[in-house]
């Protein structure tokens, strides 16, 4: 299975991944975010799709799973009970209300429906990478 890799020492804070995000999920937001660490440097930060994910242990309709094959944590809209348990206990602080319907979650999705994360293929810097992890 593959995983977002990420070089901050690549990033120059231009935001192509998240226009890029938000583009290939026709959306008003991204789903990751560019920070400025404590040492003034840019950090990028998106969803880990944890080996032992707090948002899918924490989440009581079950809308949150942990894809075996493929290693993402998926959402699942529909099953949602819009508690946001899973926003509140995400370590990384990447999930977060959808900010058109304020029912649904933002979550990394792989860019599934597109085969390839679009931040990884638009990065001009190649600060972020597809990294294969063995389990």
């Amino acid at each position: 299975m593959n995983r977002i890799k990420i070089d901050r020492s690549k990033c120059v804070g231009c935001l192509t991944c998240t226009t890029a995000c938000i583009v290939s999920h026709n959306s008003d937001d991204t789903r990751s975010r560019i920070t400025i660490d404590s040492n003034g440097k840019y950090a990028p930060i998106f969803c880990r799709h944890c080996d032992r994910p707090e948002c899918v242990y924490t989440c009581m309709s079950g809308a949150m799973s942990k894809d075996k094959n493929t290693g993402l944590v998926t959402y699942d809209k529909n099953r949602c009970a819009s508690c946001y348990m899973c926003v509140m206990a995400c370590p990384y602080g990447v999930l977060k209300p959808d900010s058109k319907t304020q029912t649904e979650i933002m979550k990394c999705d792989g860019c599934k429906d597109v085969g390839t994360p679009q931040c990884v293929e638009k990065c001009p810097m190649g600060a972020i990478t597809l990294e294969e992890v063995l389990n």
